[in-house]
């Protein structure tokens, strides 16, 4: 194969966010094997930076990983006419097509990474962007739209409707699908099926070697009682109040032993009552995270809005089960076909399916083990960069 170029609207080595770990991944992955692959961005910082500042310099660099970067200087905007038409979008408001192209000519964009792509498309096989939303995925894929491959990351958003996105998305060469949900959203939203563009259910790849230790969790942060564990960003966007509130209603009813241990960034109120049964540990380091998951009850994923989640991912390979939002229909779907959890719609249903894996500890390990094993037939990294190569050759023509 040719290069293999990813599209994104910033880069760097740490950068947080499931987007940009993906990125990551697929990429170092993909040159690990032999591929020749190359990350195409901006000058700007990150996500929460000003997307009018060049932070970076342009020119070339090295990833960590000996990754070539290209960085490319980011276009000045006008971020008052963004806002304003963003914040319509966040209230699920209807914008015009006048305002939908404004809100790309404002977003993260670079002219001249736009003119690069034109200009060296024949140096590449594919050129892959993700997420979707952003002006450097919409305006790279017009500039080569017989090359471009989007892992769009789509959620059922206010964004995933633009008119703009269908008449551009669907002249791409290729879409890879994180899950099953978010396949079917974008068949319902877009009609890929009535388009030339070719389309995969890929996955997020993972490191299936990973082990926990359960007791050295418990003997470093002196937690001995059943927990429940969430591991992820401490926000309303996770849904993490509502595990909260629920936790409390918990406690309330059952009067157990049962504690709630959160792990990860931001801040979250946690209510009185229930202040001596929640271990708020802030960031912990990989392995205490492996080893945390193994030793709780269950992992809880409240977030109504994941494109994929690892995180129950890694409860699996640690051997324990999950529950997760009914309104989620990518970790639901997750949940169903590995038959490695549980879910929820309400407080009752919350308490239900806890009290039942409590109470069922030999079902509670075999749903564990389902979701292992589901993990290992589907989400191994060999298993994902093999199906990432036969998917961009089959794009490339080679």
């Amino acid at each position: 194969m040719k290069k293999i170029g990813f599209v994104v609207p910033w880069f760097d080595d740490n950068i947080p966010g499931g987007a940009e770990m993906e990125m990551r991944e697929v990429s170092s992955h993909l040159k690990n094997k032999g591929a020749d692959v190359e990350i195409l961005t901006t000058c700007v910082k990150d996500f929460n930076a000003d997307w009018s500042i060049n932070y970076f310099s342009a020119g070339e660099s090295m990833s960590a990983n000996g990754i070539k970067i290209r960085r490319f200087k980011a276009r000045k905007r006008n971020t008052r006419v963004f806002d304003e038409i963003n914040l319509k979008l966040i209230n699920k408001q209807s914008v015009t097509l006048e305002e939908e192209d404004i809100f790309l000519q404002e977003m993260v964009n670079s002219p001249e990474l736009y003119d690069y792509i034109k200009i060296h498309s024949e140096e590449y096989s594919v050129f892959v962007y993700i997420p979707y939303m952003f002006g450097t995925t919409y305006y790279g894929v017009k500039a080569c739209p017989e090359k471009a491959v989007l892992i769009p990351c789509f959620h059922d958003e206010s964004y995933a409707y633009f008119r703009r996105f269908k008449e551009v998305f669907t002249k791409s060469a290729g879409m890879v699908f994180n899950a099953r949900p978010e396949a079917e959203l974008a068949e319902k939203i877009y009609q890929f099926s009535k388009s030339n563009t070719r389309t995969i259910i890929m996955g997020i790849g993972m490191n299936t070697d990973i082990k926990s230790f359960p007791e050295d969790f418990k003997k470093k942060f002196k937690i001995e009682n059943p927990f429940i564990l969430y591991a992820g960003r401490k926000d309303t966007g996770k849904n993490v109040h509502t595990l909260l509130k629920y936790f409390s209603e918990y406690k309330k009813r059952m009067k157990n032993d049962i504690k709630l241990v959160l792990i990860g960034g931001g801040n979250i109120d946690i209510p009185v009552d229930i202040r001596n049964d929640v271990y708020d540990l802030g960031f912990v380091d990989v392995q205490d995270k492996y080893n945390a998951c193994g030793a709780s009850l269950l992992m809880c994923q409240p977030s109504e809005n994941e494109s994929f989640s690892l995180v129950i991912m890694e409860s699996w390979l640690c051997g324990r089960p999950v529950l997760v939002n009914q309104n989620c229909a990518v970790t639901k779907n997750f949940v169903s076909e590995s038959n490695g959890g549980l879910y929820f719609s309400n407080y009752f249903e919350f308490e239900g399916c806890v009290n039942y894996i409590v109470s069922h500890p030999d079902t509670a390990c075999l749903m564990g083990y389902n979701g292992k094993n589901y993990v290992n037939c589907n989400f191994s990294w060999d298993i994902i960069t093999e199906k990432y190569f036969e998917f961009f050759r089959e794009i490339a023509g080679e």
